[in-house]
């Protein structure tokens, strides 16, 4: 008896070029990731025409076709009609490497790094700013005062949840170096112990570095030569540079190092030396790198042109995404807090989420009646409102273009406005309208850009249905 996929797993067989076209095949939780031998035999037009297809996207050289929550059933019957063996999301990643450039490989390779830390991101950042309402925030109603001086319960709790906000931002370089080991294929246990090696409790820590004299910074001492004792707390450039090295390193010791005694030797030779590199060189080095690449980023933001820099980076954090460079700007994010308290940048994201989802809220209310493209609309403004926005780009908003020209526009306005009024935030987490939370410096500033971002989308998005701007692809329903 044929499966209620069988028919569109033949026509998207099919239409991306055949089964001799395939290179590898995965899915995950919503879509089929395709990488294909030949990208432009892949007819766009007849895949989207399927019944079952959502939408599509080629990304990190992968063309991806959205299904839906359904994807394992499809993707079942999509094996048995094609008779192609699918292959782990991680196998298509090295598979697609094959159509990507050097700059593209270098940014997977970011992304490869802070993917598997975005949950815990995300937790710290919604622990961080649920303490900053509790302990930042003066209430009218409380006499001025904020939650945790008039509430020995709230302070309790306010206490307790820095423990977890502890471990995930200031031990933060331990998260690094294990998916740093893990991307390598390398032994993860040392990765882990390499970035307690960075924050551990015997160190001076980072944030109290500043504050110490020079003559106070506990040392080890050799005799011939004296290593200050410096943590790395926070840290994203150190961590990273010590990663690569230890992996690299166990990669040679594990070729020239015989199988029988390799369990012993090639941890050591790969980890010790790791150790004393990232204290003596790469920490240093790391470290200075980081802080170069904050004061830059900090000092167009509270320049005389900083309303340039907070509307230019508004207006292209969207296409940022699609390119996935945005994953350059977790690292720049933490720096930042881990420097100056603080980030500018997060605000202007989390703003760019509410605008995606604003322009596919216009679209939504522009097509009404379309069940077909609300199976992919209502989900997709829902996600970006909870600050994911690929499904609502890939989707919707660069289907139709004229969308996503029309975000953009919104988030530049916000970014810019939010950027003249110093609005910040304590850390970064979830974006979207739940980044609030996180707002250290202007909650009443950015709850009008807010505003903006769901006003201005959402008008122009229509205005430029209304007038042919850029709407070629629309299918205009009176």
């Amino acid at each position: 008896m044929a499966n209620k996929f069988t028919e569109d797993a033949k026509s998207l067989l099919s239409a991306v070029g055949g089964k001799e076209n395939i290179a590898a095949v995965s899915h995950c939780a919503t879509r089929m990731r395709f990488v294909l031998n030949d990208a432009d035999l892949a007819n766009e037009k007849e895949i989207e025409s399927i019944p079952s297809v959502k939408g599509m996207f080629t990304q990190a050289g992968q063309f991806q076709v959205i299904i839906g929550n359904e994807v394992a059933q499809f993707y079942n019957e999509f094996s048995a009609v094609s008779g192609i063996e699918g292959v782990s999301k991680d196998a298509a990643k090295v598979t697609a490497k094959q159509n990507m450039n050097w700059l593209q490989r270098a940014i997977a390779v970011l992304a490869e790094i802070f993917s598997p830390l975005i949950p815990a991101i995300i937790v710290g950042g919604l622990i961080l700013g649920f303490r900053n309402i509790l302990e930042q925030v003066p209430f009218d109603a409380l006499g001025g005062q904020t939650i945790v001086e008039v509430s020995q319960f709230w302070h309790g709790v306010n206490a307790f949840l820095w423990l977890p906000g502890e471990a995930i931002f200031h031990f933060l370089p331990v998260g690094i170096t294990w998916s740093i080991a893990k991307k390598m294929g390398t032994t993860q246990i040392l990765g882990i112990v390499l970035g307690i090696t960075l924050v551990s409790p015997q160190l001076l820590n980072a944030y109290g570095v500043a504050g110490t004299a020079a003559a106070d910074i506990p040392f080890w001492d050799f005799g011939f030569i004296q290593i200050n004792m410096v943590g790395y707390q926070a840290q994203v450039i150190p961590a990273m540079l010590a990663g690569f090295m230890l992996s690299y390193l166990e990669k040679f010791f594990r070729k020239i190092i015989p199988e029988a005694i390799s369990m012993i030797f090639v941890p050591f030779f790969a980890l010790i030396p790791t150790i004393l590199a990232a204290h003596v060189i790469l920490g240093p080095i790391g470290w200075r790198i980081g802080s170069v690449i904050s004061d830059a980023v900090n000092a167009g933001l509270t320049s005389s042109v900083n309303w340039l820099f907070g509307a230019v980076f508004g207006f292209l954090y969207a296409p940022l995404v699609i390119t996935g460079l945005h994953h350059m700007t977790n690292a720049i994010d933490l720096q930042l807090v881990a420097d100056i308290g603080s980030t500018n940048l997060w605000p202007m994201i989390a703003l760019s989420n509410i605008a995606q989802g604003s322009a596919v809220l216009a679209i939504i209310f522009a097509h009404r009646g379309n069940k077909k493209e609300e199976q992919v609309s209502i989900p997709a403004m829902i996600s970006c409102y909870l600050g994911v926005t690929e499904p609502a780009m890939f989707g919707i908003n660069l289907k139709y273009v004229y969308p996503f020209l029309a975000a953009m526009i919104g988030s530049a306005i916000a970014g810019m406005y939010v950027t003249l009024m110093g609005v910040t935030a304590k850390t970064i987490g979830v974006g979207g309208l739940p980044g609030i939370i996180s707002i250290k410096d202007g909650y009443g500033h950015f709850a009008i850009a807010m505003a903006m971002t769901i006003v201005i989308p959402f008008v122009l998005t229509l205005a430029f249905r209304k007038f042919g701007v850029l709407n070629k692809m629309d299918t205009v329903m009176e």
